[in-house]
């Protein structure tokens, strides 16, 4: 079984003249999480981690308060989906092909289903984790 999906695709980012390399990741060692990454000029990879939970809300309508913010309303039409990152470092709108996002979170329920998160999730490891025991 396979515990762990990659989706690379173009993403409109802000005002950017030419679409951006992005890769959606989830794996069954963090099951609560999904991570967006945008390739940078120098061919580095920069990571937002947010809940799937908010990725799979995001397709309904406008959540989130944080760092990252689905806002439907923001895409050009329906058949696109807006994310807002915000840092001290700065802000940026990303328009995500809701189809894309779409498959992804069907990839990533074929690792673990929606709801069953609790059942994947490693509490001992976390534990070790964070008390480097």
């Amino acid at each position: 079984m396979n515990d762990a999906v990659h989706q690379h695709q173009f993403v409109s980012l802000s005002d950017a003249d030419a679409p951006v390399l992005s890769r959606f990741s989830y794996s069954a060692a963090e099951p609560f999480g999904v991570v967006l990454s945008f390739q940078a000029g120098d061919g580095t990879w920069v990571e937002w981690s947010f809940a799937r939970d908010l990725l799979i809300a995001g397709l309904i309508g406008p959540v989130g308060e944080g760092d990252v913010r689905i806002r439907p309303e923001l895409a050009r039409d329906e058949q696109f989906l807006a994310v807002e990152f915000e840092s001290p470092g700065g802000y940026a709108v990303v328009e995500l092909l809701r189809v894309d996002v779409e498959t992804f979170i069907d990839a990533a329920a074929a690792i673990v289903p929606i709801g069953a998160e609790e059942a994947f999730f490693d509490v001992d490891a976390l534990i070790e984790e964070l008390t480097d025991a």
